[in-house]
């Protein structure tokens, strides 16, 4: 019997592994439509240090969730999911299949499993928070997000405030820990998925393909986008736009805090930390086909195999 339900192609992978143009590719040999699933492409004015899709690339293959805010807005997986769905209704109203690229990794996982029943947030409870990592340093806050949640604690950073918030605001509103909740799963996407994962099999490739691209954002004008940024009144540090990976580096660089060198050193070096993660979630995804990037003739075969074929990957 056939699946009853709609397919849809999810297109995952560690940053600088060749996405953009496999789902270029697809596009050109299958009816899909392409939406973005990144966290940082969603941003105007953030086009060389996310490495967007250019112009051409984007006219050969639209990108849906591209540009979609400022980035001084915030924007959840909870907006992605709703964001998605939408996208993904229209496009198989036109009789094509929905693309999902990207290496959010937590945006893909909210749209295939739906999302836990998190409390909203409450400003009270933030300020409270700020006010206490102002009296004792964020260090002592995320020691105290390992005391009442010990797997959040290992798994947010202590320089990252932002998830260090959400994580105690979550356990002081409800009194469950953001672990707990998380585990409560919401509705499942009601679609037939094909998913797959690209990286170079040597992670040493991996590296090298950081390292040329962000010499190439270097090239490009990286440091007059980030100025750009830098010199407006209403962005800051703590941002999830200006958080980004060679965002904050580049910032700090910016705000005289290190060298233009050290700077690139450093968002070269939190780019592999996100691709390690970005692979660390993905070796742990159930059901998913992985390709080489260095074989893209044989990955775009593969997916179009798997597609024609009618067989769940």
């Amino acid at each position: 019997m056939t699946n009853p339900l709609p397919k849809a192609i999810f297109l995952m992978g560690p940053t600088a592994s060749g996405k953009t143009d496999l789902a270029i590719a697809i596009r050109q040999t299958l009816p899909v439509e392409i939406i973005s699933v990144d966290s940082a492409l969603i941003y105007r004015g953030m086009d060389i240090g996310t490495a967007k899709p250019t112009a051409e690339e984007l006219a050969q293959a639209p990108h849906r969730l591209i540009d979609i805010r400022d980035p001084s807005q915030a924007y959840s997986a909870a907006d992605f999911r709703d964001d998605a769905l939408t996208e993904m209704a229209r496009i198989v109203a036109d009789g094509k299949i929905p693309l999902l690229v990207g290496g959010t990794m937590l945006y893909f996982k909210a749209l295939l499993e739906g999302l836990s029943p998190l409390p909203s947030a409450d400003p009270d409870i933030r300020e409270a928070l700020e006010n206490e990592a102002q009296q004792h340093g964020w260090e002592a806050l995320h020691a105290q997000l390992c005391e009442v949640d010990p797997v959040s604690g290992a798994r947010i950073h202590p320089n990252d405030p932002q998830r260090i918030t959400r994580a105690l605001e979550v356990y002081r509103i409800s009194g469950q820990t953001l672990t707990a909740l998380t585990e409560k799963k919401g509705e499942p996407l009601p679609y037939q998925v094909h998913q797959f994962a690209i990286a170079p099999q040597d992670r040493g490739e991996l590296h090298r393909r950081i390292e040329r691209r962000f010499d190439k954002m270097i090239d490009a004008g990286f440091e007059k986008e980030v100025r750009t940024l830098y010199e407006r009144e209403d962005l800051h540090v703590d941002l999830p736009s200006i958080r980004c990976v060679g965002y904050r580096q580049m910032w700090d660089y910016l705000a005289g805090r290190c060298t233009h060198d050290e700077a690139v050193y450093r968002g070269i070096c939190a780019t592999r930390q996100l691709a390690k993660r970005q692979i660390t979630w993905l070796r742990g995804w159930d059901n998913v086909t992985w390709l080489d990037s260095d074989t893209p003739s044989l990955s775009l075969q593969t997916v179009t195999k798997a597609l024609t074929a009618g067989t769940e990957t």
